[in-house]
């Protein structure tokens, strides 16, 4: 093969599982168990561009904000992705010169903290349903809105939250430098949590966007503006199925683009789990790439000797 850069989006329950607590020496255990496929894959010869979610942490780290709202002055959600990219970053980047050094590995790992272009008056800016951080009373809405300016929905009856927008993304700000660290080899985390979303003013000048941006959609693009052939999602099964959780359980081991539109369009997919990482394998590929697959961590390198996961490809 001769392009071997590919990205890795490693899915959140890499990091946090959700029957744990998600304290900081689970997220290293979960991550150094995670990174061993990826090893894999560097020791075939892969350059590897990792991408992270952060879904778990960001909760965690907007309760943390407004426990202490009233002793220090709180962070603004563009803030606190971008400390959540740079402490993410390190696990990674520790956790992975660990592994390599178990494996005996030489290769540089870098962070690149992320920021990523979307449209100013994406239609999520002016209506917001991105839910994040924690749960609120009904009475305590009306003085949240009021005092907070903030965008306040009910989350399938469990309480009040915050919703935030969640504006598509359209180019990778730090893109070129990616591209050329990883061309040299360097193991390079960018886009955690889906990067951070910004926008050019009338000046010029980039300015922060009060929102969050799908991993999985973040990671398409990247991989497109890259020259990645291929990208490999990593989520919590071996392989993509429909009629999922039924008797009639069917796995895919192949998509077109067109199955997955179908299969889409019938619901097959739903957008709070396997829908957006469809969608985002139907942009890279209708963008230029050529292959994504979709798999759990643990089956990651077998996947892409053909073996294991799901391949989606154009035809």
């Amino acid at each position: 093969m001769e392009n071997k850069l590919i990205v890795v989006a490693l899915g959140g329950n890499a990091i946090t599982r959700e029957s744990e607590e998600g304290n900081i020496a689970e997220q290293f255990e979960n991550t150094r168990r995670s990174l061993v496929s990826i090893i894999e894959l560097i020791k075939q010869g892969y350059k590897v561009v990792i991408t992270h979610g952060n879904g778990p942490q960001v909760g965690n780290a907007l309760i943390r904000v407004e426990e202490s709202r009233h002793l220090v002055p709180p962070l603004p959600l563009g803030i606190v992705v971008a400390d959540l990219e740079g402490g993410m970053g390190y696990m990674i980047q520790q956790c992975m010169y660990n592994k390599m050094k178990d494996f005996g590995v030489k290769r540089r790992v870098v962070t690149v903290l992320t920021q990523v272009l979307v449209d100013k008056d994406d239609p999520s800016i002016h209506n917001p349903t991105k839910f994040v951080g924690p749960f609120f009373k009904e009475d305590e809405v009306e003085e949240l809105v009021r005092t907070r300016n903030w965008v306040m929905k009910e989350d399938k009856g469990r309480g009040w939250r915050r919703v935030v927008s969640s504006p598509i993304p359209l180019s990778i700000f730090e893109k070129d430098t990616i591209k050329e660290l990883a061309e040299q080899g360097v193991i390079v985390v960018a886009a955690g949590g889906g990067g951070i979303p910004v926008y050019f003013d009338d000046r010029g000048w980039l300015e922060g966007v009060d929102g969050v941006i799908d991993k999985d959609r973040a990671s398409a693009v990247l991989a497109n503006e890259i020259g990645a052939e291929r990208l490999i999602i990593v989520t919590g099964v071996d392989r993509v199925a429909i009629h999922f959780n039924t008797p009639q359980q069917q796995e895919l081991e192949r998509l077109t683009v067109a199955q997955a539109k179908k299969y889409l369009a019938e619901g097959e997919f739903p957008a709070g789990s396997m829908g957006p990482k469809i969608e985002a394998a139907i942009n890279f590929i209708e963008a230029g790439g050529k292959e994504v697959i979709i798999t759990s961590i643990a089956k990651a390198a077998a996947a892409l000797e053909g073996s294991e996961g799901t391949r989606i490809v154009a035809v």
